[in-house]
């Protein structure tokens, strides 16, 4: 293709609104174009990109017997009705009615829509085990879409959905797709990618994991242990925390705090480190409205996640009103009226002397003694780890937070959906069962993002040659000059003969625009035609990344490239 017909603009200036450089350099680069928040448009070589990914991703989910099908983007209401998950799933799911007030969803997942399909097919159980997947455009109404492709609210994502009869069966194919994950992320350009445990959210089952590529920019956090093997996203880890206890709990004490609101007032106010104050954090029921009040030690931050687990639904920040008898800012766990979920983090068993609040405008408490104060209550884990906290493996204080992008995701299901659908089959002694399920995720435009985001200078992409929108750029400068556009034009089409992917630069501009367009473009073999490098009867052949330079005479020139290519994608295996 020549580059004079390249639909899309290219451009020096960063767009103010981009926050990531995956993103900046996209839109610069003429990969894409925002159409509205959090969806965008494909220029031909993001859609070149995508498509690689999703070869790459289709061969991976054959090798290990997947089926590819293809889910509607539009389902009924009934069919998420049949999960409770039309209700129990919050505002991230569009719904709308059509012109018969029927009720759909723009699918977001399609759990419900894969066992609607193989429901009549799985009633025997020699039909199993069998997986299905697709790779469909997706829709999630994201409250806060960022960062280009990294978190949109359209999307392309290959979803795969396993059924088995035995957790055995299910835990040897989970591992199976464990590897092609590993494999798939390799193959695309970014084998740093690691897995953590993660929380399975409202996708329900009993373990998950998540493929993190760790990088500043990344919006998901990461618990790292530098003394063993531990990874969690900082959602689902352990929150371990050392309590040391008084030998003599004081007197429960009331204390005027005028103007007093937030915990790190109170312990200035009162000298004592956060460690030593006990913190309310309140939420409210997404169903009913309901106060959640979580008491929590001062210096720990609260994990939502845990949260909306333990409560089995969805959560918001609380609306505090004057009628509800809740005063905001002095609330604490003694003498606390009203009707409402009270909760207690394991951070404050055992704990004494401790401040909090009163439950009184302007007044605190000193002195709390949680056992003594508030009776047998209960902890539950609710915390986020922290940054040199224990870790829950080792016992070590050897955590460390990192950042990080999910590029996929993997899921041991169970029978979350199979029994809320009434999916069964007749088992060899003629028993009725549940199939048990798996789940595995990777969204295709956030991969390429990231990819991007992990390979690239000051000056544009660096795309691994599995993905690359073209395997070579040729650069002809100074096209004006007949014998340089000669060769160039010869070579261009003896590429083509080769079936080499060539991105073909000859138009008349300087040398500055042609190598910056090419920066932008970030194809992984540039070959420059000029009038320099005719006086020596060579192409001038370099890697974008630029670990590679040579000359090469004209008659070498296409052998030279394709060894070069060969060589790129060995790199890769």
């Amino acid at each position: 293709m020549k580059i004079q017909k390249l639909v899309g603009d290219r451009f020096k200036e960063m767009p103010a609104d981009c926050e990531i450089d995956s993103h900046g350099l996209m839109i610069r680069g003429g990969y894409m174009k925002h159409v509205a928040n959090g969806i965008y448009s494909s220029y031909t070589p993001l859609r070149r990109i995508t498509r690689k990914i999703e070869q790459i991703i289709r061969e991976e989910m054959d090798a290990i017997d997947g089926q590819e099908v293809q889910f509607p983007v539009v389902l009924p209401a009934s069919l998420w009705e049949e999960s409770g998950r039309y209700t129990s799933v919050g505002n991230e799911l569009l719904r709308f009615k059509d012109r018969n007030n029927s009720p759909f969803v723009l699918g977001m997942t399609h759990e419900e829509a894969s066992v609607h399909l193989v429901r009549e097919y799985g009633q025997s159980y020699a039909k199993y085990p069998f997986m299905v997947y697709q790779i469909q455009t997706k829709f999630r109404d994201e409250a806060r879409p960022r960062g280009g492709l990294i978190r949109v609210r359209e999307f392309t994502m290959k979803d795969a959905y396993s059924f088995h009869t035995s957790w055995e069966d299910l835990e040897e194919y989970y591992s199976k797709c464990f590897k092609a994950y590993e494999r798939i992320f390799k193959r695309v350009g970014i084998p740093e990618v690691i897995s953590v445990a993660s929380d399975s959210g409202m996708m329900g089952g009993n373990l998950s994991h998540e493929f993190m590529l760790l990088t500043p920019v990344g919006e998901d956090s990461i618990a790292l242990c530098s003394n063993c093997d531990y990874r969690a996203n900082t959602e689902a880890a352990e929150s371990i925390v050392e309590n040391e206890r008084s030998e003599i709990s004081e007197e429960l004490k009331l204390v005027h705090t005028p103007d007093i609101h937030t915990i790190e007032e109170l312990c200035e106010f009162l000298d004592i480190p956060r460690e030593k104050s006990c913190k309310a954090v309140v939420y409210q029921k997404e169903s009913e409205n309901e106060y959640v009040i979580l008491f929590i030690r001062g210096d720990l931050d609260v994990s939502e996640t845990k949260v909306k687990k333990y409560l089995g639904g969805d959560i918001r920040p609380a609306a505090i009103t004057e009628d509800c008898g809740i005063i905001a800012g002095f609330i604490g766990p003694y003498n606390l009226k009203g009707n409402h979920t009270v909760l207690f983090d394991k951070s404050l068993k055992g704990t004494n002397n401790m401040c909090c609040g009163a439950n009184i405008s302007d007044h605190h408490y000193a002195g709390l003694d949680i056992e003594r104060d508030c009776g047998d209550v209960e902890y539950h884990d609710f915390a986020k780890i922290r940054d040199g906290g224990i870790c829950p493996e080792c016992g070590k204080h050897s955590i460390k937070i990192s950042r990080g992008i999910e590029v996929g995701n993997i899921f041991q299901l169970g029978t979350k959906y199979t029994e809320a659908m009434n999916m069964q089959y007749l088992d060899k002694e003629g028993k009725s069962q549940y199939p048990i399920m798996g789940c595995y995720g990777i969204g295709v435009g956030r991969l390429a993002a990231s990819v991007c985001e992990a390979h690239h200078d000051d000056y544009g992409p660096i795309w691994p040659i599995s993905i690359a929108p073209w395997q070579v750029h040729l650069c002809c400068v100074r096209s004006d000059n007949q014998e340089v556009k000669k060769l160039a034009d010869e070579l261009y089409e003896e590429l083509l003969r080769k079936n080499i992917e060539v991105i073909y630069d000859d138009r008349n501009v300087s040398t500055g625009v042609m190598f910056s367009d090419a920066d932008l473009l970030g194809v992984p073999v540039r070959v420059v035609a000029s009038p320099r490098n005719m006086k020596e009867n060579c192409f001038e052949i370099a890697t974008r990344d630029k670990r590679i330079t040579v000359k090469v005479p004209v008659d070498e020139a296409v052998g030279a490239i394709t060894d070069l290519i060969d060589k790129l994608k060995a790199e890769l295996r």
